[in-house]
C-alpha cells in the first residue's frame, strides 16, 4: 500500500511539472508576444478585385477568355515557366477540337527516345504529351534566369493567396518606387537583376515584366488586347490549369446540398413518426 502510494505521489508530482512547465511557457509566451515591438514589413499592395465569370457558386469558365489566356501563356510566359501538370489533350476542354489539339501538340518538341539508336532526342508532340519545359534542367534555368529557377504555373494560382487576382495584378504591378517610399524605406530600392512590383511582398523580383505593351499579342476572336486584358485572362487560364474542375465541382455540389437537405428533413419527419408512441403526450 505504501509503495502504491508513493508511485501515485511521484506521478502527481511529474504531472504538476509538467503542468507548471506549460503554464510558464504560455506565460512567457503572452507576456512576449504582448511587449514586443511589431515588425515593419514593406508596404505592398493587396491585389487588384477583378470579377471573373468562374466566381461565385453559380460561376462557368468563359472559354473564349480561357483560349486568349492559352495564347498569352504560349507566346509570353512559356519561354521561361513550363505546365508540367497540363497534357495538350487537357485543351479540348477549352473547346478545341481533337485536330486543332493534334496540330496545336505538334507545333511543340517533346522530349523522346530516337527508336533506332535509342538516344534522346526532341519530337513533335502529341496530345497525351505534356507541355514541354523551356529548360532541360534547373540548372540551365537558373542560369539563364539570374540564378532565380522560373516557378512552374501549372498550380501557381492554387498556390498563392487570391491567386487569381494576384497573377493579373503581378503581371500589371510594375512600376518605378516612388520617392516617398524610397525615403521611408531605402531597403525597397531595387537591386541589380531586380525589378519593383508594388503587389510583390519583397516589392522587387527577379522576374522582368513580361507583358509590357498593348498589342502584344494578337487574339484571333479581334479582342483588344491591351496590358490588363492580356494580364486577366492568362490569368484566368492558369486558374483553370490549377484547377479544370473547378466548374463542375460547383454544379456538382448544388444537387448534394439539395439532397442532404431532403434527406436531413425526411430522417426528421421519420424520427417523428417512429417516436410518437414513445415519447408521452403532454396534458
Amino acid at each position: 500500500m505504501t509503495k502504491l502510494l508513493s508511485v501515485r505521489l511521484v506521478a502527481i508530482l511529474v504531472g504538476l511539472g509538467f503542468a507548471f512547465v506549460a503554464l510558464f511557457a504560455f506565460v512567457i509566451g503572452a507576456y512576449n508576444a504582448a511587449t514586443e515591438e511589431a515588425q515593419g514589413h514593406l508596404p505592398y499592395s493587396k491585389p487588384m478585385d477583378v470579377d471573373y465569370s468562374f466566381d461565385g457558386p453559380f460561376g462557368t469558365w468563359d472559354k473564349a477568355q480561357l483560349q486568349r489566356g492559352l495564347k498569352v501563356y504560349s507566346e509570353v510566359c512559356a519561354a521561361c515557366h513550363s505546365l508540367k501538370f497540363v497534357a495538350f489533350r487537357n485543351l479540348e476542354d477549352l473547346g478545341y477540337s481533337e485536330g486543332q489539339v493534334k496540330a496545336f501538340a505538334a507545333s511543340k518538341q517533346v522530349p523522346g527516345i530516337d527508336p533506332q539508336t535509342g538516344e534522346a532526342n526532341m519530337r513533335p508532340g502529341l496530345p497525351t504529351d505534356y507541355f514541354p519545359s523551356p529548360y532541360p534542367n534547373a540548372v540551365a534555368a537558373a542560369a539563364a534566369n539570374g540564378n532565380a529557377i522560373p516557378p512552374d504555373l501549372s498550380l501557381i494560382t492554387k498556390a498563392r493567396g487570391d491567386g487569381t487576382n494576384y497573377v493579373a495584378s503581378l503581371l500589371q504591378g510594375y512600376q518605378e518606387p516612388s520617392a516617398e517610399l524610397l525615403a521611408e524605406h531605402p531597403e525597397a530600392a531595387p537591386s541589380p537583376g531586380l525589378h519593383h512590383n508594388i503587389y510583390f511582398p519583397n516589392l522587387n523580383l527577379a522576374m522582368a515584366p513580361p507583358i509590357t505593351t498593348d498589342g502584344q499579342v494578337t487574339y484571333d476572336d479581334g479582342t483588344e488586347a491591351t496590358v490588363k486584358q492580356m494580364s486577366e485572362d492568362v490569368a484566368a487560364f492558369l486558374t483553370w490549369t490549377a484547377e479544370p474542375t473547378l466548374v463542375k465541382r460547383k454544379q456538382t455540389g448544388w444537387p448534394v446540398l439539395i439532397f442532404l437537405l431532403f434527406a436531413t428533413i425526411l430522417a426528421y419527419m421519420s424520427k417523428k413518426q417512429i417516436w410518437a408512441a414513445v415519447k408521452p403526450r403532454k396534458d
